[in-house]
């Protein structure tokens, strides 16, 4: 049965992927209070580069909550019916073997299919998808983190019933003393529908597409432990506008890099003990910080790549480190051309020389190496400096290399991909559609994460009515930190930022909104479609 405790006083100690994430910068390798991370060669390995999972087969999946042993209880799938699943998904979470540096140990992970990062979905609006996630941890595992598990999808428009609330964990309990019986599943109904689906009739508003999205554990109080251990995977979604082919011949298509030249980046900070194992502290509710960047699972990996356009989707995969990225060449900052964040596609490209990303936010860039002479290096850096686990206090004057990028591979054929000016239509905000506004305050109690002086309770603390829009004030009175705030669900609007005007790469849509100390900001949020719990 899924496990459920409404009268619980719990919160979420640590955890950019969670709701109420605490997003606390690193320590300089000098102050932190254990010893650092055995050191390691940079540019000792390639960068992993995923290709989709392909869809399997599922037998006899059900629109309805079921009751038998290896299935855990849950609501029936309200979006079935007109949107069977075409596209079914069996995916293990368990105990893999992962080796993140040459010069470290072989070591267990916990991962979707046993790797980090999990599987790369690739999922295309109109065609519904079934995941089925199955519990195959060992309920004896010791040390950080809960074999007790819930997945979230950041940030389909989904029901809540496969949104991965933290409360409906699924277990790797077993009966009897032999312990053999295989863990506990759960069937997530994806109908692959853009937001507005009533509203606007057929599968939805094309302009709510998401496209960079990621799965990871979302369990209550374990969220970040649970991360950090390895649960984490990409979920890319496509339709007629992104469709992920540049050689499409739709005029609407925009033609983007596609194939092996479209490329996730899952960023994140580990620290090692002096062993090369993992250390995590969870009960650091201030926020636990690495001293190794991590991309695709790897310590500063190297990217052979060809003189042509790629796509980068960017994920802060952290648990609270804030990333302030740059592209280097000999020296020089490179601009960027960013065209999403948090998965939504901007009206228009921008240009930029950095991009920042806090926990659980993301940013698809596009970069153009034929710029560069054959046999060019650039980096791609991070120069935030973190002085403690509250904030961000400036910037590096050495920035951190995070990964190299080699110009050296021949190119396989012409380069038919190309960034428009203009990418996707933006919908409207209609201030006459609000029909309440609410405040949320984020602050500290007793060393965690308050939002209006309470603690996470299960219990629901707004109630708004589907088919409305509201104006929500996230409001940052922590006392010194730094905090993203994540909304399921649905994509906002951010309509002001501290009084003004929001930045220009947050204009578009998003599901995750940082924070500085004292900030606020103002989102406007509709509320579609399917009713149901959602942090």
């Amino acid at each position: 049965m899924t496990a459920r405790n409404p009268g619980r006083r719990s919160f979420f100690k640590v955890g950019g992927a969670a709701a109420a994430a605490v997003c606390a910068p690193t320590l300089a390798p000098s102050q932190t209070a254990v010893p650092g991370s055995p050191p390691t060669s940079p540019w000792a390995q390639p960068l992993p580069v995923q290709t989709p999972l392909a869809p399997q087969s599922l037998l006899t999946p059900t629109p309805y909550g079921t009751v038998g042993l290896d299935e855990c209880g849950r609501a029936d799938h309200q979006s079935w019916t007109g949107f069977e699943p075409k596209d079914f998904y069996q995916i293990d979470v368990k105990v893999g073997l992962h080796q993140f540096h040459p010069e470290l140990p072989t070591q267990e992970i916990w991962g979707y299919g046993g790797t980090l990062p999990g599987p790369l979905i690739h999922a295309r609006y109109g065609r519904p998808v079934l995941m089925r996630f199955r519990n195959q941890l060992s309920p004896l595992l010791q040390g950080y983190g809960s074999p007790d598990i819930s997945v979230h999808l950041h940030n389909l428009h989904t029901p809540s019933e496969s949104d991965g609330y933290p409360t409906d964990w699924f277990s790797a309990t077993a009966y009897g003393p032999t312990l053999t019986r295989a863990g506990q599943f759960k069937d997530h109904h994806y109908p692959m529908v853009y937001a507005g689906l009533k509203a606007y009739g057929g599968i939805g508003d094309p302009r709510e597409a998401l496209g960079t999205m990621w799965y990871h554990d979302h369990r209550v109080d374990y969220t970040a432990p649970n991360v950090y251990r390895g649960m984490a995977g990409f979920f890319v979604a496509f339709d007629e506008i992104d469709s992920g082919n540049e050689q499409d011949p739709n005029p609407r298509a925009l033609r983007l890099p596609s194939g092996e030249y479209d490329v996730p980046l899952m960023i994140a900070d580990k620290q090692f003990d002096s062993g090369g194992y993992l250390r995590f502290n969870q009960f650091d509710t201030d926020g636990f910080i690495g001293d190794k960047t991590v991309v695709n699972g790897k310590i500063q990996p190297y990217f052979h790549v060809a003189p042509r356009k790629y796509r980068f989707r960017l994920l802060a995969a952290s648990t609270a480190r804030v990333f302030d990225l740059q592209l280097v060449w000999q020296g020089r900052v490179q601009n960027l051309t960013q065209i999403a964040a948090d998965g939504c596609l901007f009206q228009n490209p921008l240009a930029r020389p950095n991009v920042q990303i806090s926990p659980a936010e993301r940013a698809d860039i596009v970069v153009d190496f034929s710029r560069f002479p054959a046999g060019s290096e650039l980096y791609l850096v991070n120069r935030l400096y973190h002085l403690d686990g509250r904030k961000p206090y400036g910037y590096l004057t050495q920035p951190v290399q995070v990964l190299k990028f080699i110009v050296d591979k021949p190119l396989a054929g012409p380069d038919y991909s190309r960034v428009p000016s203009f990418l996707r239509e933006q919908p409207t905000i209609n201030p006459s559609e609000v029909e309440q506004t609410r405040t949320f305050v984020f602050g500290r109690s007793g060393g965690a994460w308050s939002v209006n002086d309470k603690l996470f309770e299960n219990k629901a603390v707004a109630k708004p009515k589907l088919g409305t829009a509201e104006m929500w004030n996230l409001v940052n009175d922590s006392g010194g930190w730094a905090h993203p705030v994540h909304i399921h669900f649905e994509q906002g609007r951010v309509v002001r930022r501290n009084g003004g005007a929001p930045l220009p790469w947050e204009r578009g849509r998003k599901d995750t909104y940082y924070l500085g100390p004292n900030e606020r900001v103002s989102v406007f949020l509709r509320f579609r479609d399917f009713p149901g719990r959602y942090i």
